[in-house]
């Protein structure tokens, strides 16, 4: 039991070690933002409470001092500046390390400790704060005060029986009142008439509204400027404090519905006192109602006057081992592989009762594999999040000025598709800061802002997600990355090429333009491990630049790397598999025997000509050809292109299997499966075979396969 406490410690305490990177780094670009301040001191108090808690008192006496700074900051004693915000860094890194060496910490990891624990003094004390603070057994924990911002008012509103016939809604008011701040609104309804005797023009409704904001009186008597004088408003404020535990007699008192007589009579005969008052007729059912919400309001504000959450919307996650889930990943993908098997042997057999039986495991695993699937896919946000640490050191090391800014982080991926993505984006987002973004004096002497711009952003694509780094830097130098290119023999001085072509040799391995090696950048060693990496996800990177402008590295990803649904077809006597989210539409196609012979080849679909790459020919199979092919329309994100294949068979879900290392080098696969007879199926890479034909239409040429 110890050791499941101690792992839910651990979880929580990265969880908050996660949280704090991301709240220092947005405390670095607001300094005086008190929220955040409040939010880093309660992520460090909690951090040593738990700690304590458990045991790990290294954790704890370390985390102390650094919750003490961040307690003057949080009272105005010392101020927040790059080194307090470069120091806490260094002890959220050091906590993380503290965590990962348990119980016994080394001594040189203790050493860490106190040296950082003397920058924190030295700080404090160099910013007019006191270091002399008690030690974490003793030190009194205040009550966090209360921000007086927020005032909570109680708000009587009693329309007039008419006051529809003057055009004004009064629920449209009440509606107004609650975007003022946190409401309770209660509704009164004691003069409602029966059914048959109600008059759809008249209102026989009255609210208390509770409400906390940190308007004033004025802005609240606003809402109800335009209000008939027979109707009735009253705004008070309410002196009871906020997360106390107020009695309903208070309360009451406090809103002149009773005596503290009246209250005093009831209490002492011990009796329920909401009901006692209503039994001697001293006050309405309904105002107990009102009072009881408006308790309950005050018990539901935290000590910064905000509405916390009830319980009935709290939320109901559960952390699960990351490798139960891969696991209920691979038996879903084997579900999938026996029913395929199921399907085959019920079209053989020709049995209803079969079929029958197929059809409702198909549903099943269908069902199982979305929701099997939706239990891995994460925002990549919290990918993109990370980095925005490696921007803010990087920055700092180079002297520059550069922010990290993030679009579409909330578009979902397969965590292990995130997982190996981590590596890759790293080396592009060093790119950009390093070699991309310029000097602040530099940037100035070009017209730009001195603060440079890394944009991570993210986007489904049918079945791929891109991701795509862009930097408002000086661009790709294309003349010095001919010149480097030609000088290590990749290309020939009097050869033509693309800006492409010349931006893709920057993946060449070793290859780096650099003029000197620094501890970020200059041994040419990244951009080659990128695109292997990438490939090996059966993703692509490629590059747009424009000099003085900026350059964008533009990945495009599987969305999942376990299962999909694929559309079987036929080459020869081989079958493949073509993702079914890349398809547009299958057509019969009308090729003649000459182009038959062509890897590359035109038809007509829809009055527009239609770029094909004959398979059967790029893939040299010998077999004799069928009667007739089929086309098999596919969109790469950019346009539409098409696949001659033999037959088209039909859809069916698709298990992925990854290539041996002797196969992984095979142009247009990127990986396989096992049908339901236990044969291997290929499933076909569409992007890089729409590539070869984007290729060919450029040069005009037929690439040849490998």
């Amino acid at each position: 039991m110890l050791e499941q406490l101690s792992s839910v410690f651990f979880d929580e305490a990265n969880e908050l070690l996660d949280n704090l990177e991301e709240q220092l780094l947005a405390l670095s670009d607001n300094p005086g933002d008190s929220e955040t301040i409040a939010a880093v001191f309660r992520a460090m108090h909690t951090i040593k409470g738990s700690s304590a808690m458990f045991g790990f008192n290294e954790i704890s006496s370390f985390t102390h001092e650094a919750e003490s700074a961040m307690d003057q900051v949080r009272n105005g004693i010392i101020p927040v500046t790059p080194e307090l915000i470069t120091l806490l860094l260094k002890a959220r890194d050091h906590i993380r390390s503290l965590l990962d060496a348990g119980m016994e910490v080394a001594p040189e990891i203790h050493q860490l400790s106190e040296n950082l624990i003397l920058e924190f003094k030295v700080y404090v004390q160099k910013n007019g704060g006191n270091v002399n603070d008690p030690p974490p057994q003793t030190k009194k924990i205040e009550k966090p005060k209360h921000d007086d911002k927020a005032t909570t008012w109680r708000i009587k509103f009693r329309p007039s029986t008419t006051i529809m016939q003057n055009g004004t809604r009064p629920e449209l008011l009440i509606k107004e009142l609650t975007e003022l701040g946190t409401a309770t609104v209660v509704p009164f309804y004691n003069d409602l008439p029966p059914l048959s005797e109600m008059d759809s023009e008249l209102c026989y409704f009255s609210w208390d509204v509770i409400l906390t904001t940190s308007k004033t009186k004025n802005d609240i008597e606003d809402v109800f400027i335009f209000l008939d004088s027979d109707s009735k408003i009253e705004v008070d404020k309410i002196d009871l404090l906020p997360g106390e535990n107020n009695k309903i007699g208070e309360i009451l008192v406090s809103r002149k519905d009773v005596s503290q007589g009246d209250v005093d009579e009831i209490l002492s005969a011990k009796k329920q006192l909401g009901a006692m008052l209503v039994d001697k007729k001293i006050i309405s059912e309904e105002q107990v109602r009102s009072a009881l919400a408006e308790q309950q309001h005050l018990k539901s504000l935290n000590s910064n006057g905000q509405a916390q959450q009830q319980a009935g919307t709290q939320s109901t996650t559960l952390r699960i081992s990351s490798a139960k889930l891969d696991q209920l990943v691979d038996l879903v993908g084997e579900l999938v592989t026996f029913n395929a098997r199921l399907d085959q042997e019920a079209v053989r057999t020709d049995n209803p009762t079969f079929k029958n039986l197929s059809e409702q495991c198909d549903r099943i695993a269908v069902m199982m594999r979305d929701i099997s699937m939706g239990l891995r896919m994460v925002p990549v946000g919290t990918l993109f999040q990370k980095f925005k640490r490696t921007v803010y050191d990087l920055s700092t090391q180079l002297g520059k000025q550069v922010e990290m800014v993030t679009v579409g982080a909330e578009t979902e991926l397969d965590k292990t598709v995130i997982e190996k993505l981590n590596d890759p984006l790293l080396h592009l987002i060093r790119n950009s800061v390093d070699h991309g973004i310029e000097m602040p004096a530099e940037r100035h002497e070009a017209g730009k802002s001195e603060t440079g711009t890394v944009t991570l952003s993210a986007k489904h694509v049918g079945a791929f997600i891109n991701i795509s780094i862009r930097d408002d830097g000086k661009g790709l130098d294309r003349d010095a990355i001919r010149d480097k290119a030609i000088q290590k023999g990749l290309i020939k001085e009097n050869e033509t090429h693309s800006d492409e072509e010349i931006f893709n040799l920057i993946f060449q391995p070793g290859f780096s333009t650099a003029k000197q090696v620094t501890s970020v950048s200059g041994r040419g060693v990244g951009l080659d491990v990128v695109k292997k990496d990438l490939a090996t996800l059966g993703g692509t990177v490629g590059i747009e630049s424009k000099r003085g402008k900026g350059t964008s590295f533009i990945l495009k990803i599987p969305l999942t790397l376990a299962i999909i649904d694929g559309m079987l077809v036929t080459i020869g006597g081989t079958t493949y598999i073509i993702p079914l989210n890349t398809i547009s539409e299958c057509l019969t196609s009308s090729i003649t025997q000459e182009q038959m012979d062509a890897t590359f080849i035109t038809t007509q679909n829809h009055g527009k000509d239609l770029v094909s790459i004959n398979l059967r020919k790029f893939f040299k199979i010998e077999e004799p050809l069928p009667d007739h092919q089929e086309i098999v329309s596919v969109y790469d994100g950019d346009d539409v292109f098409g696949l001659v294949v033999d037959k088209i068979l039909g859809s069916q879900q698709t298990v992925i299997k990854p290539l041996g290392n002797l196969y992984r080098n095979c142009t247009g696969i990127n990986s396989s499966t096992i049908l339901g007879d236990g044969a291997v199926a290929l499933i076909l890479d569409v992007f890089q075979l729409t590539s070869l034909i984007k290729s060919h239409l450029k040069k005009g040429e037929s690439p040849a396969a490998e």
